[in-house]
């Protein structure tokens, strides 16, 4: 698959583009609603398009890592979508987190001939540019078996079974992490409330059962941000079909009324404000 298109531009995009282009993939054109977005992949060989369908036309592999079902919908099959320029044989790799539902109504409407592998990631920007994200792949086992080769250039390829079932998995994945980091944030707020100072909160609670999402609160090199998060936990709610799950609920709460909903998640903990606010002195 030497020819590749990317529909979508944004931080992950553009990471995912940079990994590609690093690795030798060099015939790959690339699209985004605001044109500027395109333009440090096309400095660096990429060549852009005017739209999806002028991106995809002779594409071997089409990937789409969009903000959620409705961009999906739109760059697909709004004007000049690049559904009606997908020749059969080309694989379209559908890398935004829009769920499996979503993922479903794709599959049944695309051009026949055209196999969809649902492959949404885990991990960061900084992790796509450094072919260290795990990819939870989805589609029957030709699709998926076809375009390996240039998924294994993100990081680990994990197969999850067949349509939808790497969307499915990849909400599984998100709840825990956006309650994890919700809980994290309770957590300090209860060390405010006792007198316990928040780094020496921070660094007991790493060793325990939220040492991950301590580590993902303090990580550098994450973006995933609060108003993307809350779009995950609406999903998830969705999937659930009215059974309780009381945590996700609140946490979608949390995330739908933070202040700074295009920051990273870790501002709901804090965490990034300690080293700019005085060190506390422990109490005898």
């Amino acid at each position: 698959m030497d020819v590749i298109a990317l529909l979508g531009t944004g931080t992950m995009g553009t990471a995912v583009g940079r990994r590609l282009l690093a690795t030798g993939r060099q015939h790959l054109t690339v699209w985004n609603r605001t044109p500027a977005r395109t333009g440090p992949l096309v400095a660096a060989g990429a060549r852009a398009a005017a739209t999806p369908a002028e991106a995809v036309r002779d594409a071997d592999l089409v990937i789409t890592m969009l903000t959620d079902a409705a961009a999906v919908e739109e760059v697909l099959y709004g004007v000049d979508g690049a559904a009606t320029a997908l020749r059969p044989g080309t694989h379209l790799v559908e890398m935004s987190t829009i769920g499996p539902r979503a993922l479903a109504e794709l599959v049944g409407r695309l051009p026949a001939g055209v196999p969809l592998v649902d492959a949404p990631v885990a991990g960061s920007a900084g992790a796509a540019q450094a072919g260290r994200l795990v990819v939870l792949a989805g589609g029957t086992e030709a699709a998926v078996t076809r375009v390996t080769p240039v998924l294994k250039l993100l990081g680990t390829v994990r197969r999850c079974g067949g349509p939808g079932r790497g969307a499915a998995l990849k909400l599984v994945l998100n709840t825990a992490l956006v309650t994890a980091v919700a809980a994290t944030a309770d957590a300090l707020a209860v060390a405010e409330a006792v007198g316990v100072d928040r780094r020496t909160a921070v660094e007991a609670l790493a060793t325990g059962p939220l040492g991950g999402a301590v580590a993902r609160a303090t990580a550098t090199d994450a973006a995933f941000a609060v108003a993307l998060a809350a779009k995950d936990a609406r999903l998830a709610l969705d999937a659930l079909d009215g059974v309780p799950a009381p945590v996700l609920r609140a946490t979608a709460s949390v995330l739908a009324a933070a202040p700074r909903p295009d920051e990273d998640i870790a501002v709901l903990t804090g965490v990034h404000d300690l080293d700019a606010a005085p060190h506390d002195k422990e109490q005898a």
